[in-house]
């Protein structure tokens, strides 16, 4: 048995995570339209009306915008808690009743054989969560679209075989750039988006939580690009003698393409 894992999309232009154990195949966030989506998943061989669900982290654009036609358009089921709901039923437009799944923050829930845990985090959203997903003891944990790193999210990602972790600016870049300053000041304050350079201190405190792999997620275009994200988060790691592919693995997500499938063998 196995569990499979790929990132759709990762960034302002849309994100989306796909989760599968060959029976279930869940959605984490979708923020790409449904064209884009159906493109994707034939990519991986998967027939979208096979997806079990929807999981939707929170309201913003970004991650809900396709949400409403997937739905309609393959009867499919979308779980979030109730703040998100009403953030989001503005943009998705009208879902099936019996497709409005709402559950409660902090509270587990299950999708077939996957175990969702929704862990409160720092955004400026309605009611934002990550989620810890496990099944058949392999566990996967989506931590992006926060401020801040806090002692919940610690303990809730802990274990994970695998964390996609938000690496969106470089401090630098987003303060002599072009945005406005509210904006700038909403992107660095703890309601907003974590830099590499606070991707790279959540990874140390993740390491010492027996979490040894990880995917840079949700860099910004403008404030960002891949290689100096890798490169701020390994100097972290050379800084405080961890060995880059001996003590942790790390890869970056490509906003648009998305990431290799990373496939876990379960305990199963």
């Amino acid at each position: 048995m196995k569990i499979d894992f790929c990132s759709l999309a990762s960034g302002s232009k849309g994100n989306c995570h796909l989760i599968s154990d060959g029976d279930n195949f869940l959605l984490v966030d979708v923020g790409l339209n449904g064209k884009q989506v159906e493109k994707k998943l034939s990519e991986l061989d998967i027939n979208p009306g096979k997806l079990s669900g929807i999981i939707i982290s929170h309201e913003h654009r970004d991650h809900v915008s396709g949400a409403g036609i997937l739905s309609r358009r393959y009867n499919i089921p979308i779980y979030a808690n109730r703040g998100t709901w009403e953030g989001m039923m503005p943009i998705i437009s009208k879902v099936d009743s019996n497709n409005i799944k709402i559950f409660k923050t902090d509270t587990p829930f299950s999708i077939g054989k996957f175990k969702i845990q929704p862990y409160s985090i720092s955004h400026d959203a309605n009611e934002p969560v990550g989620f810890s997903i496990e099944n058949q003891g392999v566990k996967i944990s989506i931590t992006t679209d926060l401020g801040c790193i806090n002692q919940v999210i610690l303990e809730s990602v802990k274990g994970s075989d695998l964390v996609v972790l938000e690496s969106n600016h470089d401090v630098d870049m987003l303060k002599v750039g072009k945005y406005p300053y509210f904006l700038k000041r909403r992107i660095l304050s703890d309601v907003g988006h974590l830099s590499n350079e606070a991707a790279g201190d959540a990874i140390l405190q993740l390491l010492r939580h027996n979490v040894k792999s990880f995917l840079l997620a949700h860099l910004s275009r403008d404030n960002n690009f891949p290689e100096l994200a890798l490169q701020t988060v390994m100097n972290i790691m050379n800084e405080n003698n961890i060995s880059i592919g001996k003590d942790v693995f790390i890869d970056i997500i490509d906003g648009e393409k998305g990431s290799s499938l990373y496939t876990f063998a379960t305990g199963l």
